[in-house]
């Protein structure tokens, strides 16, 4: 299975290690490139969505509208960063915009410099 930048996928989270970390079967963003992407590189980076919405939070969080299979209004959670292994892959959901993809990195400069 290959995914892409942008793309919105379901993946398995489980099992966490700590209970501040986000777990359950959800929906992530990938952010990873697409070099490793489209190699045989064995993990992933995403970023994972919400439904639990909180309004104006960002550089933490970012709002985007439900499409595709995507079934509702999510924050994807931008201090939520982590790599996971491929075959937690499910099925992919939709694809963030060029215009969400550059704020998405925005805030993520924002969260890490």
């Amino acid at each position: 299975m290959m995914v892409s930048k942008g793309e919105i996928w379901l993946v398995n989270l489980n099992p966490v290690k700590k209970n501040n970390e986000m777990g359950k079967i959800r929906p992530v963003v990938v952010y990873q490139n697409n070099e490793l992407n489209h190699s045989d590189y064995p993990t992933t980076i995403v970023l994972p969505l919400t439904t639990s919405l909180i309004d104006d939070a960002q550089p933490i969080r970012m709002r985007i509208e439900k499409r595709d299979d995507l079934k509702q209004n999510s924050d994807i959670v931008i201090t939520q960063i982590r790599a996971i292994d491929n075959d937690r892959f499910i099925e992919k959901l939709g694809t963030l915009t060029e215009k969400e993809l550059k704020k998405v990195k925005e805030l993520f400069d924002e969260i890490s410099s």
